[in-house]
């Protein structure tokens, strides 16, 4: 998907995936290691009642949901960041996550006219249609042709 494919409005769906007991723990073990990320039974002490996984891994686990509902191979030039992320409630080993996006912003580039920016409103939900969390990424991509 090029800059010229992203008008404002554009919405499109990504497919799911289910976050496990084990990939939360390994995760966590390595990037986020508090007690309700990694330890069944701390967790279930805790204010979450159960194992969660860390608000990086929804986010990340997102962005690669994203990645393989859209084709960016071609077009991609990075980001110059998110912005909003949001953890609006736990992500529980089990959950079975999607993603919801919308472009909300699109402007060429002033100085490269080869490239746009385009602004995209990752909404992120469990199996049970809850949003789970949020986020805007701008994305740098180039124009056809």
């Amino acid at each position: 998907m090029f800059f010229d494919d992203m008008p404002v409005g554009k919405t499109y769906e990504t497919g799911s995936k289910t976050l496990t007991e084990e990939a939360i723990v390994t995760f966590a073990k390595e990037w986020d290691a508090q007690p309700f990320h990694i330890d069944r039974a701390a967790a279930e002490q805790s204010v979450y009642g159960g194992l969660i996984a860390s608000g990086f891994h929804t986010i990340l686990t997102a962005f690669n949901l994203t990645l393989a509902a859209s084709d960016w191979s071609e077009s991609s030039m990075g980001s110059p960041g998110l912005e909003n992320v949001r953890w609006i409630k736990p992500v529980y080993a089990g959950d079975t996550l999607m993603v919801k996006a919308e472009v909300v912003g699109a402007k060429e580039s002033r100085s490269k006219p080869d490239r746009g920016f385009v602004d995209v409103q990752y909404d992120i939900y469990n199996q049970d249609e809850v949003k789970v969390a949020s986020y805007l990424s701008t994305h740098m991509l180039k124009k056809r042709g």
